[in-house]
């Protein structure tokens, strides 16, 4: 009797409006405005505009099409209408939607019904049994529901295993919802409709930039156009959205939201002559918010023009870096500096960048955000072929753009160690590297030789037969020029000290 005694007591000290909220339920309206905001990190800030009608007093509100991915931290929530009447005491996100795994471990013990077909009398007939088991299974480690064998059930004292006929269930139970929503528990002192504001972070609804570049034929000038990419696997949609997006690196203190998924459908919105895009300045980062408004569906990817130029003054330009890799991640060692074997092994391909400059003057002059860009060019035949991509960062305008598409196929390098010295009980180490390159082209090229003096800090360069420029304390660089069926041949000395 105890326990009966101590629950009535607990009962009648409560409020009476407390208990009351209880049976009082309502569902807020469809989005009346919804403004996106989305970040290049997985990451959007949702604002949309319901109107509710909140009874006076505690009562329970059910928000719909919430997106399955929402941050539940970030939520705010303001009364439009009246922002001191109403309050959210209370706030659960409700996730979990019906599936048939689920919804057959609801029905577990209880009643049935199996719908069977007569062939003799060519009629539906129903049986009624008990579910005994389901065939599916919860994991807990991941949450999910997986089938693990046949269904078995009780029917007519008898014990089917896969029993036969077209399962029927009376009603979806209690917990099982067909979408996410948020259940708040809300104190109002104005009774009546309210025009509502609500605003929170969500995840799998984000953007990229791509990029689009065809070359001239002989690569003096391009076109590009860059597309912004948007992915909405968020689970739920947003019409006549207002858009905005938000290029940089913003620091999170988070984990990142969920890897995004691919998506199931792609629309392409084609641009008008305007610029659709207005960038201007948030904080430290570039805002672009697009001048109309656009439906963003769930499970689709949408592409709108951001930026495009026409004529953009470009060079092609080859690059030989001999230093092979490996030897890289030695930079600076206390270990290896006085090696005489380290640093010989070459690497004989020549890359071939195409570089510009992200001014107005080209049609461009915007702040460009990170992303791939794709580079074509027309064959002999008129026919666009595919040459190569590469990902840029950030960049802003004025600053130049250099793109890496690949190997040159006709130009050869070569980087060799052909003399070595040390000094001083090792304090001091002198090299010579001498570097040739082949150019097999049926025109003269310019070749820019990188090298990098990875074995320490401290170095001179002693003498070189060719005119070479320090770009940076680990980067030297040597332009130089070779005729069709040409090789040139650079060396230089090189002297280390610590």
């Amino acid at each position: 009797m105890k326990p009966i005694f101590c629950i009535v007591i607990f009962a009648l000290l409560l409020p009476t409006h407390l208990l009351s909220a209880q049976g009082k339920q309502s569902t807020a309206g469809e989005r009346t405005s919804v403004d996106l905001t989305i970040y290049n990190q997985n990451l959007s800030l949702i604002r949309e505009e319901r109107t509710m009608r909140i009874p006076k007093g505690l009562s329970h509100i059910i928000i719909p099409d919430i997106p399955a991915t929402i941050d539940g931290t970030s939520l705010h929530f303001l009364s439009l209408t009246d922002a001191l009447a109403v309050r959210v005491l209370e706030q659960n996100y409700q996730y979990d939607l019906v599936n048939q795994g689920k919804l057959l471990e609801k029905y577990i013990g209880k009643d049935v019904e199996f719908v069977r077909f007569n062939e003799e009398t060519k009629k539906e007939f129903t049986v009624t049994g008990k579910l005994l088991v389901s065939g599916w299974q919860m994991q807990p480690m991941y949450g999910s529901i997986v089938s693990v064998g046949g269904m078995v059930a009780e029917i007519n004292g008898k014990i089917e295993i896969n029993p036969v006929g077209r399962l029927v269930l009376p009603s979806l139970p209690e917990g099982l919802i067909l979408k996410p929503q948020l259940q708040w528990l809300v104190s109002n002192t104005r009774e009546g409709e309210h025009k509502t504001e609500i605003s929170y972070l969500a995840g799998q609804l984000s953007w990229g930039a791509n990029y689009v570049a065809l070359l001239n034929k002989d690569d003096t000038k391009l076109d590009m156009t860059g597309w912004v990419t948007l992915t909405n696997n968020s689970g739920t949609s947003f019409k006549n959205a207002g858009l905005k997006l938000v290029a940089g690196d913003i620091n999170l203190v988070r984990e990142e939201f969920d890897r995004m998924r691919y998506a199931e459908g792609v629309a392409f919105a084609k641009s008008a002559a305007e610029p659709q895009f207005k960038q201007t300045e948030l904080f430290e980062y570039k805002l672009y918010t697009l001048q109309r408004r656009t439906d963003l569906n769930n499970n689709e990817t949408k592409q709108i023009e951001l930026v495009s130029g026409k004529n953009v003054t470009s060079k092609k330009v080859f690059i030989y870096d001999g230093l092979t890799d490996q030897w890289r991640v030695w930079y600076n060692s206390y270990d290896y500096r006085s090696q005489s074997s380290f640093g010989q092994q070459s690497n004989r391909k020549v890359g071939v960048f195409v570089t510009f400059k992200n001014d107005e003057k080209s049609g461009l002059g915007i702040p460009l955000p990170k992303g791939k860009v794709r580079v074509y060019k027309r064959d002999d035949d008129g026919k666009e072929q595919f040459i190569g991509e590469d990902r840029i960062d950030h960049t802003p305008k004025d600053e130049e753009l250099r793109l890496y598409l690949g190997n040159a196929f006709d130009i050869i390098g070569e980087r060799a160690q052909t003399d070595f010295k040390s000094f001083a009980s090792g304090r001091i180490v002198e090299e010579t590297i001498q570097i040739k390159v082949r150019n097999h082209k049926k025109e003269p090229v310019e070749v820019l030789i990188f090298e990098h003096p990875w074995r320490w800090n401290q170095w001179e360069i002693l003498k070189s037969n060719s005119e070479w420029i320090k770009v940076d304390q680990t980067t030297i660089k040597f332009p130089v020029k070779i005729e069709k069926d040409e090789e040139k041949v650079v060396t230089y000395t090189i002297r280390y000290s610590w």
